[in-house]
This record gives C-alpha cells, sequence and structure tokens, in this order.
C-alpha cells in the first residue's frame, strides 16, 4: 500500500475515534438538548437561546425569565422577586452580562435597601458566580473580628464584610452570609466599590440538568433541590446513557461514510488548500462568514480602483456590496505558505461580536487568491490622527484629551472582551495604532488578528515560538523568556504603550516648559510633569479640570501596563476599572526596571511609528533588522 492510502487509513480512524470521544460530552451540553414543548426562542440582540433561560410564555422551561426581547432585554435572577436587570449579552457557555443605568442610580443614592437587590441568589439547582465578589453579613450584634463595611460613605448598621476569606463572623446573624458583585478601583484591588456592569457565571447543578431532560421542572422546597414531573424515579440513568450512545453511533456512522467518501475521493484528485480552510472554519469558528469568488471581489471593489492603504504583505481596497454596504477589501499577497496567517485571522474573527472588534464580512480563497471583506472605517486608523498632528487638511478632525480618553476606553473594552468574553480566550499580539480602525463616530475597533493566537480562557500563559508583534509594542517577555510567561498581560503591555504613544504625540515634551533638554527620556518627563502638576495644581496635560483628569487617568494606566514583569500589570478588566472609575483612587505606579535613560535619546524620523524609549526598545529594533 502506498503512503496516500496509508494516510488516508489514519485520518479515517482518528475521525471515527474523535467522535466517539466528541460526542458524548456534546450530547450532555444544556443548548444541545431542547424537549420539544420547552424550544429555543429569539431575544433581540441577546439572539437564540434556551435552557437555562426562559421568556414569560416558557415560565417552566429554565430557572432565569427574560422579558422586553423587542427592546432593551432584561433578566429576573430572582424568581420570588419583581426585580429586573438590563441585559445585555448572553454567551454560548451561559455568562450574563449585566449593565444596568437604572441599578447604578440606585447605587449612586448610597441606600442600603440597594443591598438585597445586589446580593446574588443561591439555590440547590444553580448558582452565580462573578469575578469579583465581596461576602456580607447582616449582624445583630458587632463582630468581635468582622470588617465594617468596605466602604464608608455606604453606611449601613449591622452590615459587615469579610473580603477574600472562608471565616464566618463571631455574632448572631439574622441573615446567612451573601455575596455582592463588586469591582475594583485601582491596580492592587484594595479598594472596591458597587457596580452596574457585571458579568455572572451560570453553573447549574446536576440534579437539576438531569430533571430538565427527565420533562420535569426544578424546584427549591424548604432548601432543598425537587424534580417536579418527569420520570426520574427509574431508568433515566440508563435512558441518559442509550441516547448518549445512540447519538455517539449515529454520528460515528456518519463520519465513518463522509470519511470514506472523502478519502477516496482525495485519492485521485488531492485535497486542495481551499477546502482545508473551508473544514477549519466550519469546525473552528462561532460563524460562517461569507465566502467570495475572486471574479466576485474585483465587481465589489471596481477592479480594485480605490486603493485605501499599503502595508508589507497587503493591500487595502474600499469597496460596496450589492445592497449599498461600504466595505474594506484586504488583499493579501501571493505567497507560497500554507496560509496559516490567513487562516488564523479567519477563524479568530469569526469567534468574536463586539463593538470594539472589527466585524469580517467575508473572504476569497481561491488559486492563490486570499482577501479578507472587513467592514469599511471611514475614519481609517488611528495612526493617521496621532502621528501626522499638525498636517491635517483643512476641516479634518484633530482629536483632543477627551477623544482621546474615548478611544483608549474603547480599545480596553475590546480587549478585555477578546480575554474574558469569548468562550476561547483570544491573543492579539499586535496592538499598535496601525491596527486600530475607526467608524464615523471614531469608535475604536481592533483589526489584523493575522498574529493572534487563541487558548483555553482558564489558561494562564501559553507557549509560544518565535516572535510575534511590532518592535516598540512588545513585551519583554515575549522577546526574552526570561522576564516570564507569555500571556494575556503581553497585550496588555502592548496597550500601555500604544496609550504612551498617543499621550507622547498629543503633548511632546517641547510643549512641556520642563526645560531647555528636548531629547529627555520619555517615561522620565511624564514623571516628571506628573509629580509638577501635584505639587503646584496646575493643568499641565489639558485645558480643563475634566481633560486633566482623563489625560492622568490615561497616563497612570499606561504606566501601570508597561511595568517589566507580567505578574505587576494589571488584567484588562481592571485597566477598564481604571479608566471609568475616580483619578483620586490611582497611584502612579513606580518606574519599570528595564527603564534607564539612553546615552543619547533618538530623534523620531516620520516614518518611525513609536518612540523609541527604552533600552529594550532599542533591542527589539535591532533584532528585527
Amino acid at each position: 500500500m502506498n503512503t496516500e492510502f496509508h494516510m488516508g487509513l489514519f485520518c479515517f480512524l482518528l475521525s471515527f475515534v474523535l467522535t466517539q470521544l466528541v460526542a458524548l460530552p456534546l450530547a450532555r451540553r444544556d443548548s444541545s438538548y431542547v424537549r420539544p414543548f420547552c424550544p429555543l426562542f429569539e431575544c433581540g440582540n441577546l439572539g437564540l437561546i434556551g435552557f437555562p433561560f426562559n421568556n414569560v410564555s416558557l415560565t417552566d422551561c429554565g430557572l432565569y425569565t427574560v422579558k422586553n426581547c423587542s427592546g432593551q432585554p432584561k433578566i429576573q435572577l430572582k424568581r420570588e422577586e419583581e426585580i429586573w436587570f438590563d441585559v445585555v449579552a448572553i454567551s454560548q457557555s451561559n455568562v450574563i452580562h449585566i449593565d444596568d443605568p437604572e441599578l447604578q442610580k440606585r447605587i449612586n443614592t448610597r441606600s442600603c435597601s440597594i443591598l438585597d437587590d445586589l446580593a446574588l441568589p443561591t439555590s440547590p439547582s444553580s448558582s452565580l458566580s462573578a469575578d469579583y465578589t465581596l461576602t456580607l453579613y447582616n449582624c445583630t450584634h458587632k463582630p468581635i473580628d468582622g470588617l465594617p463595611l468596605f466602604d464608608s460613605s455606604f453606611s449601613c448598621p449591622g452590615y459587615y464584610s469579610y473580603v477574600n476569606t472562608s471565616a464566618s463572623p463571631n455574632c448572631p446573624t439574622s441573615k446567612s452570609e451573601f455575596f455582592i458583585p463588586i469591582r475594583p478601583i485601582d491596580a492592587n484591588n484594595s479598594a472596591v466599590e458597587f457596580t452596574s456592569n457585571f458579568q455572572l457565571q451560570v453553573t447549574i447543578s446536576t440534579p437539576c440538568t438531569q430533571c430538565f431532560r427527565s420533562g420535569g421542572q426544578c424546584s427549591n422546597t424548604r432548601g432543598q433541590f425537587v424534580c417536579k414531573g418527569g420520570n426520574t424515579k427509574i431508568g433515566q440513568s440508563n435512558l441518559q446513557k442509550k441516547i448518549f450512545i445512540t447519538v455517539a453511533i449515529a454520528l460515528g456512522s456518519i463520519i465513518v461514510v463522509i470519511s470514506t467518501v472523502i478519502f477516496i475521493y482525495k485519492k485521485r484528485k488531492g485535497m486542495s488548500n481551499k477546502n482545508k480552510i473551508d473544514e477549519i472554519i466550519r469546525r473552528c469558528s462561532t460563524h460562517t462568514p461569507k465566502q467570495y469568488s475572486y471574479s466576485k471581489l474585483k465587481k465589489i471593489t471596481d477592479s480594485f480602483k480605490n486603493k485605501l492603504g499599503q502595508g508589507g504583505f497587503s493591500s487595502i481596497y474600499k469597496g460596496k456590496l450589492p445592497d449599498g454596504r461600504e466595505v474594506a477589501v484586504k488583499l493579501l499577497n501571493e505567497s507560497n505558505d500554507n496560509g496559516e496567517d490567513f487562516m488564523n485571522e479567519v477563524v479568530s474573527i469569526t469567534r468574536t461580536s463586539h463593538l470594539n472588534i472589527v466585524t469580517l464580512l467575508g473572504f476569497c480563497y481561491e488559486q492563490g487568491k486570499r482577501a479578507l471583506v472587513y467592514e469599511y472605517m471611514p475614519k481609517g486608523s488611528l495612526d493617521k490622527y496621532i502621528f501626522h498632528r499638525g498636517q491635517q487638511r483643512e476641516n479634518e478632525t484633530v482629536m483632543d484629551w477627551n477623544m482621546l480618553y474615548s478611544i483608549v476606553t474603547g480599545v480596553a473594552r475590546g480587549l478585555e472582551y477578546l480575554h474574558q468574553g469569548c468562550n476561547t480566550r483570544i491573543l492579539h499580539f499586535d496592538i499598535k495604532p496601525h491596527n486600530i480602525l475607526l467608524d464615523n463616530e471614531f469608535c475604536p475597533k481592533i483589526s489584523d488578528f493575522g498574529l493572534a493566537k487563541q487558548c483555553k480562557a482558564r489558561e494562564s500563559h501559553m507557549s509560544m515560538t518565535g516572535v510575534k508583534g511590532t518592535a516598540g509594542f512588545m513585551a519583554p517577555e515575549v522577546i526574552f523568556r526570561n522576564f516570564g510567561k507569555v500571556s494575556h498581560k503581553s497585550d496588555v503591555y502592548s496597550f500601555g504603550m500604544l496609550v504612551l504613544e498617543m499621550v507622547g504625540e498629543r503633548k511632546r515634551p517641547g510643549e512641556l516648559g520642563v526645560g531647555e533638554n528636548k531629547e529627555e527620556y520619555f517615561p522620565d518627563w511624564i514623571y516628571e510633569d506628573l509629580g509638577r502638576s501635584d505639587v503646584d495644581g496646575g493643568l499641565w496635560w489639558g485645558s480643563t479640570e475634566e481633560e486633566e483628569e482623563r489625560a492622568r487617568k490615561m497616563i497612570i494606566v499606561g504606566l501601570w501596563c508597561i511595568q517589566t514583569l507580567p505578574e505587576e500589570r494589571p488584567s484588562m478588566s481592571v485597566v477598564v476599572a481604571m479608566l471609568e472609575g475616580s483619578v483620586d483612587g490611582l497611584q502612579i505606579p513606580p518606574k519599570p526596571t528595564l527603564f534607564q535613560p539612553p546615552t543619547a535619546f533618538p530623534h523620531r524620523s516620520s516614518s518611525s511609528s513609536s518612540y523609541c524609549i527604552t533600552t529594550l526598545e532599542d533591542i527589539f529594533r535591532f533584532s528585527t533588522t
């Protein structure tokens, strides 16, 4: 038998074994099992959802009711109380994202009644958990070892908190412990506050899952789980096993037949790269973007007449779809590689759906022609506005501090989503001004996922071969492994450099009035200027107090993000909290240990994409030449 036959036989056996291993866990997923009288339902921006969620007409089909699907969807977390929260997203892994302006107003009143509204419900059927929670006890007497309520402006008699401890209060309690979602407002998580914008992970108990699948309804009686209705007495376990085995065998048989047909076909004709792309996208992506032929792209772009930009590996053209929507077509240069970066970008971006992530509308992979079709960003990329200050055309927008703050916050939210909001954590590895696109309202969108890597959501670090990123924006550990593990904190470093790049271009050393030396070391004059504004209270970074506060927040956040060691940098969730919180609670971080002033600060050429601000940046530059 020849090599081709051995390879086909191996693929055949591998697909069969994987089917048997994967079919059973897939069958156990709640979303894949729907009883005839409990169908999935559409709910506006939330999309298609089902158990453990239900709407007002299907109250027996879930544990958490969603209503107002035609407008702003709302969710009820406690069935026994008429308390509804604005919900903006529900992921496939049952993560609820709540963002309720009315709840924030009630929090701002500092009324103790809000504690009961915020308390997360617990039951034998399910539980809700958040990344950051505060444990509270309502005591009839002040406990000897209890801590007061963490926020002194929230003065609630009888409430005491225990943070990061499993200890119980040394006092009689009128209520058992309960948990409230919070958010940190400084880099060390030493200060927290109540929040109306938080995410909750829903965990369904095994008995409740089995009850639902048997046709019953999960209920709680006197704190004990009860399954109302359904056949749960005998044979349930065997029935489930039979269903799982039947599904596994059926899927296995189907795949075996398909694999056999594909093997015979490939043995005669061979498998093209286009087939590989289709298979990877179908298997790995959350949704499948539209596939265009090259001739269709020529029609869309009017034979590639309107060129928007040119990069080292691609050209970007403006086009228009038949329905009138404007698009940007990224045409990659022809090469002899296997299309790994192209596949990586398609798969990564089709796993995302966020306001601050560019939307992929389609792609082309045909006879060596590779292209990506994106939504059109009328304002172009961020570098156009921060690197060419003073060269804008007449009536062209000049970014002020408030606009820069809005863009920085948007990019931070997009990165937070990539790191925590997706079912699969996505690390971008190339955050820089050129890869931040702006729509008509200057809303930023992260683009260019060619270097992105995907990993499990809970993995703290990842292995990586080779160097990924752009000199000046790469984290130290990406180049030199002795600085730490490559992880989502590497994106945090790039984000910090992006922020400081924007700050440095908005306010250059010559405008600071700190001396005649125009070659002063970049972070040094930032630290010095922050100190000067502390001393005399002057407005050094903006023309108003609001601009001064926002500029100061951006600077401090940027300096925290570029700390040398990954563990010293905040996560993007903390970064968002720092940007959205008060500047009064932010402390200026220590200077990164690698930042040592060079003997002569290098002048920046007009073609450069970043300041050479550290000795490390010089190493980056020489390592890529």
